[in-house]
């Protein structure tokens, strides 16, 4: 009560803000008379002009006034369309970074150019969204005349362009384009191996058109780029053929251990017999040279690899992994103890409890490599290469603003969300339209009927009607219906966004019949009598001069008035609902396509108990009720309480929706975070010159943990040290060299010799590559291990724990545990390879050209390897060739950690899901 007081006092805060907006806009009218003294040669001049007053340290609303005065100016002059006060206001809105709500046909095109152009004088770049390709070219071309008139480059974002096409428009002062184009070159941005290669170039101020459809409607599910990994299933069971042929090394009877190598010279370890060496403990598996040797005889004598490579060479390391997962499958993975077979499937077993871990997967390969051990069909997932919402995608600009007809109703969701506020434009004119209550039927059938006679009627005398319809199926059924009865119509069901466009331009025409789903004809106008453009292009055809149209357009525009006339005396447009949406927005954003510009209009919707919004919040008592109050079927009951009613049900649904949003909201809250990080990482080791002295740091780092693990060991051994400074950066180490100092020295030695050989500049592409390949490859473990977590982590409620709580702890303890894994695997890697300068070039591989489609996109992986191999290597010194290959074979997932900690690779540096 005391709120309603205060509000009748002072106005609500709509009111007040729009009040704030009227003298700026008295300031922008009172400079249209400068604007109007200038030629059309000299737009571009002010624009420069007031482009340098920005670069002397002027502030955009310094400028305000004047580039709005311009804007509105060249608007009138291009298209002979002056902005109104209230699109002036609009556009004011824009630029403060809210939502501007204003009613159908009141010019939100128009209005947002003044707000676009200020902005876009700062050079940063202006994104325009729209709902669809059709919208974003047709916008981009009409008011995108403006915009160059005024001096300013516009470009367009389409779904079928290349990517030089994408760069140079997103290189434009404005942009055009979808929430799904902008959205998916962000994420394939972050996916390239190449810097030069991004399109986009920053997120400045972006005005979303429909903004309650791109961020409320389509919030709900995130955009994902999908595809799959490389198709190695035939790898595992060509391996697992021959994993019969490896023996285990002896063990030292009086010790039960295996013969420390260290003390042993190369000729002893050479003739040690064995080819592996098993952890049961930690269950894992590491090669002795003999054995690396017998991998690379079975997969040259099997044409395994290509003759003239090795095993050591960079594009046959994945066969080691294949091999180590095969053998570790073999020898330390039993059945009906860790896994059991069933239904054709391997299902883990959970040490713990002994209970079959549903829906879990050996991850890293292992869990093929089990299946082709158990003679299974090996299971190939598709992986989610990169995601993100609409919400955090958004929130990403620096200012964020959007128009649309309907945003009230959700004013406190684009608060808490987005922190956006809406501020509702008063009309141009006042509104005519007659909103009448809702019709309620007992049966769908009593509905339809009814529907079909009132526009039976309506047509008759000429009044054109939109029917609004919630499906496809319903759509057509009701063309059906109306088929039968001898109505002409059209049917618009968004399938062809050119079409609906020009459907609804004339669904204003007298007697025109428009049958369309609820969502059609948003961004297009509906205008009385019908488009005389439309009416012109279709006379002439689409190869006329510009000449030719014009005289047809000017005929057209005749005939036009006299049929506005003629239709605004018969009611104007009938709007009619032939279902409530589960959203008062959609409702409204059909009701808003008749009345524009205070033309006449009516609106009304018609609804029955058998409809998807009455079931559910209704059902069968709703219905049964409404029979035994006296309801029979085919008479209405029509009253304004049922209307509130329903209002009440649609904003259930409505807070369910919103819960559900918010809901992904907060678990992708966790993976953004995770994500800007590692895209920044990525961003960074793109354009670093010197990533041998990043890889220096984070040896020197690793060394120092080693020598403090040993510190602390109640046994210290010097063979031990040896052996984990050997498996972690392949450096056979004397014992006087054992020292924290002198491993760094001999580290620094061997990449300085590496740098010499192969070239700073190659040795630098190399390591990024490395570097690259790495982050990709465990940014997608990261993302399979989040979703599991999802999916999995609401069971902890039942422990009275917070599963959001226990989401982030475990998500953010994986992702440190992922950061220190590919510093680690990168460092490794970096020292045990050896440059080895030779006069033959070694082949080049040419590397895959990644697929940005949606649903196809090849392994990142692969692509950073082969990227690796051919950019980083292609050059070297004059007269001679450099070739990276590996001294030390790749530390496998379930191998023995190269910390020397006792644990599995994956489980300690390399942890993973």
């Amino acid at each position: 009560m005391f709120d309603k007081l205060l509000t009748l006092i002072f106005g609500s805060a709509n009111d007040r803000a729009v009040k704030t907006l009227k003298p700026v806009v008295a300031q922008i009218e009172a400079r249209e008379s400068w604007a109007q003294a200038f030629s059309d040669e000299q737009f571009p001049e002010q624009t420069k002009i007031l482009k340098e007053r920005l670069a002397k340290g002027e502030t955009l609303d310094d400028i305000l006034v004047d580039a709005f005065a311009l804007a509105r100016e060249a608007a009138k002059r291009v298209l002979g369309e002056r902005a109104y006060p209230c699109q002036l206001m609009g556009s004011l809105v824009l630029h403060s970074g809210r939502i501007t709500e204003m009613k159908t046909g009141e010019g939100k095109t128009l209005m947002c150019v003044c707000a676009a152009y200020l902005n876009s004088l700062s050079g940063k770049g202006v994104h325009i969204v729209t709902v669809n390709d059709y919208l974003a070219e047709r916008d981009s071309q009409w008011m995108g005349r403006i915009y160059r008139f005024l001096g300013q480059t516009v470009g367009c974002i389409l779904s079928n362009m290349d990517n030089d096409a994408r760069k140079a428009a997103y290189n434009c002062d404005l942009t055009y384009g979808t929430n799904n184009e902008f959205g998916f070159d962000y994420l394939r941005d972050n996916m390239q191996i190449d810097a030069s290669r991004k399109v986009q170039r920053g997120f400045n101020f972006c005005i979303v058109d429909e903004i309650d459809s791109i961020l409320i409607d389509e919030a709900r599910t995130p955009l994902i780029i999908s595809g799959q990994g490389e198709d190695d299933t035939f790898k595992f069971h060509e391996v697992d053929k021959y994993i019969g042929m490896f023996t285990e090394v002896k063990k030292d009877p009086k010790t039960n251990d295996y013969p420390d190598e260290v003390e042993m010279t190369p000729e002893q370890r050479a003739a040690l017999e064995g080819d592996y060496k098993l952890d049961e403990k930690s269950k894992r598996v590491s090669f002795t040279d003999k054995g690396m040797n017998k991998i690379n005889d079975i997969l040259l004598s099997h044409n395994l690899i290509e003759p003239g490579t090795t095993v050591f060479d960079e594009q046959n390391f994945e066969f080691v992994h294949y091999f180590t997962q095969a053998l570790r499958a073999h020898t330390l993975y039993h059945p009906d103890v860790d896994y059991v077979v069933k239904d054709g499937q391997v299902q883990i077993v959970d040490e713990f409890t002994g209970r079959i871990l549903e829906g879990r997967r050996y991850g890293d390969g292992l869990h093929q490599a089990i299946e082709a051990k158990e003679h299974l069909k090996i299971a190939q997932r598709n992986r989610t290469l990169a995601t993100i919402t609409f919400q955090n995608f958004f929130r990403m600009y620096d200012k964020l603003s959007g128009m649309t007809g309907t945003a009230a109703t959700e004013a406190v969701e684009f608060d808490k969300i987005y922190n956006l506020d809406v501020v509702v434009i008063p009309t141009n004119k006042p509104v005519a339209r007659i909103d009448e209550d809702d019709e309620v039927y007992l049966n769908e059938s009593d509905k339809w009927i009814a529907i079909s006679k009132e526009v039976e009627e309506a047509h008759k005398k000429g009044q054109p009607v939109l029917i609004g319809t919630v499906s496809v199926e319903k759509s057509e059924h009701l063309s059906a219906i109306l088929t039968r009865k001898g109505i002409r119509h059209e049917v618009l069901n968004a399938k062809n966004h050119a079409r609906e466009a020009l459907i609804i331009a004339e669904a204003g025409a007298k007697g025109a019949v428009t049958v369309a789903t609820n969502m059609a004809g948003r961004g297009t106008d509906i205008k009385l009598g019908g488009s005389p453009e439309t009416r012109a292009r279709k006379k002439v055809g689409t190869e006329a001069s510009q000449e030719q149209f014009d005289e047809a357009l000017k005929i057209e525009k005749e005939q036009w008035k006299k049929d506005y006339e003629e239709v605004k005396n018969l009611g104007g447009l009938y709007v009619i609902g032939s279902e409530r949406h589960e959203s008062r927005r959609i409702d409204n954003q059909l009701r808003g396509r008749s009345g524009r510009q205070g033309d006449p209009g009516r609106s009304k919707f018609y609804i029955s108990m058998d409809d998807d919004l009455m079931r559910l919040f209704g059902g069968e008592k709703m219905k049964a009720i409404m029979s035994r109050i006296g309801m029979q079927p085919g008479e209405p009951i029509n009253h304004p309480m049922l209307n509130r009613s329903i209002e009440k049900a649609q904003k259930k649904v409505e807070e369910r929706n919103f819960e559900i949003r918010k809901n992904l909201l907060d678990y992708d809250d966790v993976l953004n975070q995770q994500r800007k990080f590692i895209y920044e990482q990525r961003d960074e080791i793109l354009v670093d010159e010197d990533l041998s002295g990043r890889v220096m740091n984070n040896a020197k780092e690793t060394v120092s943990e080693i020598f403090e693990e040993f510190k602390h060991e109640r046994t210290p051994s010097q063979s031990a040290l040896a052996d984990k400074i050997y498996n972690t950066f392949g450096q056979q180490l004397s014992y006087d060299q054992l020292t924290e100092e002198g491993v760094d020295a001999a580290l620094q030695n061997d990449l300085t010799q590496k740098e010499m050989l192969a070239g700073k500049q190659n040795l630098n592409m190399f390591i990024r590559y490395q570097y690259i390949q790495m982050i990709d490859k465990k940014w997608l473990d990261q993302l399979e291990f989040l979703d599991g977590l999802r999916e999995a982590v609401h069971l902890r409620s039942y422990g009275s724990k917070n599963p959001l709580t226990e989401y982030k702890i475990d998500g953010f303890n994986q992702f440190d545990e992922m950061l220190d894994s590919i510093r680690d695997s990168v460092t490794s890697r970096v020292f045990k390879v050896k440059v080895q300068v030779g006069s033959q070039p070694p082949r080049q591989q040419q590397p895959r050209q990644m697929n940005a489609q949606h649903q196809e996109a090849q392994s990142m992986a692969r692509s950073a390897q082969q990227a690796a191999q051919n950019s980083a290597m292609k050059s070297g010194r004059q007269g001679q060739s450099v070739t990276v290959t590996r001294s030390v074979p790749k530390v496998g997932r379930n191998d023995p950690c190269p910390c020397g900690s006792g644990k599995k690779y994956k489980n300690c540096c390399g942890r993973n899901s």
